[in-house]
């Protein structure tokens, strides 16, 4: 049996980086706190994918110096020097040092919700706000045919709840598309038939 690394408590995002658990999960730094991140079901998955896609395809048709990534680690601001969230997609215009964990300046942030993670998905969601570059989180639902939009405002604040975009589609101001919600969920068990 394999020895697995124990995490110390109140990791810094570099001790965080350094550490090597050696048990192939996903994990992301809250607060100090290494937490692992179960694997995705197979709709959230699906979504991640579809909603990448479709959102690349947007960037490299307009022309867009932006880049979508998966599963990045974004760093909050609040208590940035041990935190390294995790979402399931984020959109940054900003070019990436290869050197570089986290990824820079994203302008918009994706987490799929699925029932089983709700809170720590809204906990990861207002961590976002948080961050200077950031001026839209996008939370997609896995149990039904909906989204939430956050929009930061004119002023820089932020919303005190997102909008709930539940048909008709998702129009992403920080980088330009419209997207059917019908498109996205089109190939998933919820899809209206």
């Amino acid at each position: 049996m394999v020895a697995l690394a124990k995490p110390r408590p109140w990791m810094s995002v570099a001790e965080f980086l350094d550490w090597n658990p050696g048990d192939r999960r996903r994990w992301q730094l809250v607060d100090g706190e290494p937490r692992a991140m179960a694997p995705a079901k197979r709709i959230h998955g699906y979504l991640q994918g579809e909603l990448g896609a479709l959102i690349r395809n947007h960037l490299r048709a307009s022309g867009s110096p932006c880049d979508v990534i998966v599963a990045p680690g974004v760093v909050p601001a609040t208590m940035a020097a041990h935190n390294m969230r995790v979402p399931d997609l984020a959109v940054s215009c900003t070019p990436q040092a290869p050197d570089r964990a986290d990824l820079a300046d994203p302008v918009l942030v994706i987490e799929i919700l699925s029932p089983s993670n709700r809170a720590d998905t809204w906990a990861n969601v207002w961590a976002y706000t948080t961050m200077p570059s950031v001026r839209e989180i996008l939370v997609l639902h896995t149990d039904a045919v909906a989204a939430e939009l956050l929009a930061r405002q004119p002023d820089g604040a932020w919303p005190e709840r997102p909008t709930l975009i539940a048909e008709g589609g998702l129009t992403l101001a920080s980088i330009g598309p419209h997207i059917p919600l019908s498109d996205l969920y089109a190939r998933t068990p919820l899809a209206p038939g």
